[in-house]
Order: C-alpha cells, then structure tokens, then sequence
C-alpha cells in the first residue's frame, strides 16, 4: 500500500547545494542589482536571500509563498529569473500548490527578487524496490515513492559515466540517488536524473 508523503517532508530531502549547475541556472534580476552587498550568514541563522515554501498565490510575476515555518515570502520572478520544473522552464508552468526553493536578493520592501527558482525539486537517496515501465518504485527512509520515467527527459549516471536514456541497468535493491520533481500532494515524482552504480 503506498503512503502519501507530506510536501515539507519530501521537499526537506532536497539539497540545492548539492545540484550540478543550479546556481548557474540564470543571472540576477536588473531590478535586484541595486541591491546592497551580499550578506555574510551566520552558521544556524536563515539566510535573507532563500526563501522556501508552498506557493499560496500567483499575482501578476509576484509569488506569495508560505514557507514550512509559515513565515510568508513574497517573491519576484523576472525575465532574468531561471526556473526549473523537472528542466528549465517558464514562469507559466509554475502553480499554486507547487513547492519551491528560490535565490536572489531580498528588496528594501522585504520582497525576494529571484535569481533562481527550483519548483517542486527533490533529491533523494533511496533503494529500488521495483522496477516497472516507465516507473521505479523507491524506499525512502521506509516510505514508498512511485519514481516516474518521462521519456526524452529522464536519464541515467552509471558509475559518474555521461547521463543517458537508458535505465535498463536499474535492479532491484540497489542505492540510487534521484533528482526529479514531486507530483504536489502525492508520493509521487517524476525522474530528471538517476545516479547508480552499473
């Protein structure tokens, strides 16, 4: 029987420091370049440039979005604004119920204008419990995620090889590490790239 996981659960395995290329994703918005120097964090203290949340509105290019702490976050997504929703996108694909992290620089007004914006985006380490078309099925930390191939997109990292389309040398009870984006309010994703051993 599969279990629906809660988003703060799934999006809290996410690591965006982690992602290959996220911060190169996009420049920063014009409107934020007046923006004062960067600010140093200190350990343990939120950073005032991330927000994190579920999108609660979409009003013009501003997104309220109500963080896992339920601080509310506005943020400003421009043309120079990178988002990624399984691939690079646009604004349009984006909506409200969908989960997101996002990067910028925060305004005088409090307002996060966007560097970069990872919508719905996990990163999970899990065990192949089984092998359908078109489908994995994970266990995470003993939760069931059903792991959907999306063909011409999904890919596979044999051993750090070059990615590739084949995932025919996934089996069953092999460590994998999953990148892809959650279906909101299911335990379902789909796969943008699978790392394991050959």
């Amino acid at each position: 029987m599969s279990q629906t996981l809660n988003r703060r659960r799934l999006l809290a395995t996410a690591a965006l420091g982690g992602l290959v290329g996220a911060t190169g994703l996009g420049s920063l918005a014009p409107e934020a370049a007046f923006a004062a120097e960067a600010v140093t964090v200190e350990p343990g203290a939120p950073d005032p440039n991330f927000a994190e949340g579920r999108i609660s509105k979409i009003s013009g290019h501003m997104l309220l979005v109500t963080g896992s702490d339920t601080v509310l976050h506005s943020i400003r997504v421009t043309d120079g604004t990178s988002i990624w929703k399984l691939h690079p996108t646009t604004f349009d694909q984006v909506a409200v119920g969908d989960g997101l992290y996002a990067r910028g620089l925060r305004l005088p007004d409090g307002t996060l204008a966007a560097d970069s914006v990872w919508v719905n985006i996990v990163n999970l380490h899990a065990h192949i419990a089984s092998v359908g078309r078109n489908v994995l099925h994970l266990d995470h930390q003993g939760r069931r995620i059903v792991a959907h191939v999306v063909p011409g997109r999904s890919a596979a990292v044999y051993n750090g090889t070059p990615a590739v389309s084949d995932m025919s040398l996934l089996r069953v009870g092999r460590h994998v590490q999953v990148l892809g984006a959650w279906h909101p309010d299911t335990n379902e994703i789909s796969i943008a790239t699978v790392y394991a051993a050959a």
